[in-house]
């Protein structure tokens, strides 16, 4: 997301917020699913991956994922079960992007993004 802000010249000056959350579920019937596991599903590590990719688009439309130097997957999500996507750039580097993924409390992927 974005804000926007006036300089004292009065020229307006958008700046990239340093941080950006999203919520979702991944539906029952998402196509990773079926054998992943059989009568106790779980969602792939690549799907909440794609959901973090998806999450930076929202947040900085253009940007790109050249790397993921730091993945940590922590615990299981489940189909249906709603989950935050959380990103914060790291320190000075707008190239860095700490992200986290968060359901019931607990921490499900955390790592850090290198972007373009």
């Amino acid at each position: 997301m974005s804000s926007n802000s006036e300089a004292a010249d009065g020229e307006r000056v958008t700046a990239i917020a340093p941080c950006f959350e999203t919520h979702s579920v991944i539906d029952a019937d998402q196509p990773s699913l079926p054998g992943h596991f059989p009568g106790a599903p779980i969602v792939p590590g690549v799907v909440i991956l794609d959901e973090v990719a998806a999450a930076l688009t929202k947040w900085r439309a253009g940007a790109r994922i050249v790397g993921m130097p730091v993945v940590k997957f922590t615990a299981l999500l489940r189909p249906q079960q709603p989950y935050t996507i959380s990103l914060a750039i790291r320190g000075d580097d707008e190239c860095r992007v700490d992200f986290s993924c968060h359901a019931e409390g607990r921490t499900v992927a955390k790592g850090r993004l290198e972007i373009a």
